[in-house]
């Protein structure tokens, strides 16, 4: 059996391989409700045969959204639409599913990438104020954010915990913690972003201690039995900047805390960043805290061959590989690449028949008559 697709374990939750879909920002919501968009395009994922599928950044708040379209959290309503899209989900498929709950700090009221990604200024229509650890704007050009006091951070934390209590309610596998790419839990881990002279900036413990709040506040609220984890940001790729030193001490006490396992990522904090781009250039930052912190980690970032993701489960750089471009331009990677490795994978037995000859075996559950 390939290392690929052998199970694995997030803390009670196992996973039938370690292909994840990472959480991949659709702004497409309507007030933060997911509509007929996110039926059609996680219903196709998910017949993939991944292990796990991680929702979209999903926001705790309107105000911390990325962009108006932005999946959230946070009304009732929000939570009826995603029922819906989960039920068709569980009717069709097997595969796990996690929700990535954010908060978007002060990248929020931005467009989406395909309006140009800018930030909508609160004077503008659809835009609002930002908050954010310290009033530091994102770009240079950018109005700044409202630095958020004791009583903000009270609320954030509060928001964080009644989504998770949401998520419950759904039905979710499990919770990631949106800690990268720059947004709100990231500022306050970078001194870049975060300029704070009380207990919540300075040393590297007080930068930690509003991420690590959040994270207790949401493990507390979701059933201690389903895991909760973090996607953390390894470095900024900045000089003076967060680094890969401050992501193994984070790990180590959110590991102390019951967290399930580290999804490693990299940058996003500022656009200063100068990033080394290469196939797998995250894979180094995983393998790390993998041997450092000892949690399961998740592996991302130009991981796109079979053969490829095979080689760092099998050499222990990370626990699993997480798929977010490819798997878009390729639903049916886990097909593909257990083709290729010699392995099983689940697929609806709609599709049982579609497995080209010389793959005759490669669906679970595949035996039967055809005229």
């Amino acid at each position: 059996m390939p290392h690929l697709f052998t199970p694995l374990k997030l803390g009670s939750l196992e996973l039938a391989n370690r292909i994840v879909i990472a959480p991949m920002c659709q702004y497409s919501a309507n007030e933060g409700s997911a509509g007929d968009w996110h039926m059609i395009h996680l219903g196709h994922l998910v017949l993939a045969g991944a292990g796990m599928m991680i929702l979209e950044a999903t926001a705790v708040s309107a105000r911390g959204r990325i962009s108006p379209g932005d999946l959230g959290l946070y009304s009732d309503e929000n939570e009826a639409a995603l029922a819906r899209v989960l039920k068709a989900i569980r009717t069709y498929s097997p595969i796990k599913v996690a929700i990535q709950l954010a908060h978007a700090g002060r990248k929020g009221s931005s467009r989406a990438p395909w309006d140009g990604g800018t930030q909508i200024r609160p004077d503008e229509p659809g835009g609002w104020k930002s908050e954010a650890p310290s009033a530091v704007p994102h770009a240079a050009d950018e109005a700044p954010p409202e630095a958020l006091d004791h009583a903000g951070l009270a609320r954030v934390r509060e928001a964080f915990a009644t989504a998770a209590k949401r998520a419950a309610r759904l039905g979710f596998d499990g919770i990631e913690v949106h800690g990268a790419h720059g947004y709100l839990l990231h500022q306050f881990l970078s001194p870049i972003a975060n300029k704070r002279t009380d207990e919540y900036g300075g040393s590297l413990e007080n930068r930690m201690r509003f991420p690590i709040e959040v994270f207790d506040a949401v493990r507390a609220a979701f059933p201690a039995e389903k895991p909760v984890w973090m996607r953390i940001s390894a470095t900024d790729w900045v000089p003076n900047g967060w680094d890969i030193e401050g992501t193994v001490a984070l790990s180590k006490a959110l590991k102390q805390r019951g967290c399930a396992a580290i999804h490693v990522t990299t940058g996003g904090v500022s656009p200063q960043q100068a990033i080394k781009i290469a196939p797998g250039y995250q894979v180094p930052y995983a393998r790390r805290v993998k041997s450092e912190v000892g949690l399961p980690t998740i592996a991302v970032g130009l991981i796109t061959e079979a053969e490829q993701a095979e080689a760092i489960i099998a050499n222990g750089e990370a626990d699993a590989v997480s798929l977010a471009r490819a798997m878009l331009y390729d639903p049916r990677w886990p097909w593909h690449a257990a083709a290729k490795l010699g392995a099983k994978v689940a697929a609806p037995k709609q599709y049982w028949r579609s497995q080209p000859r010389e793959y005759s075996d490669l669906f679970e559950n595949t035996k039967y008559g055809q005229r």
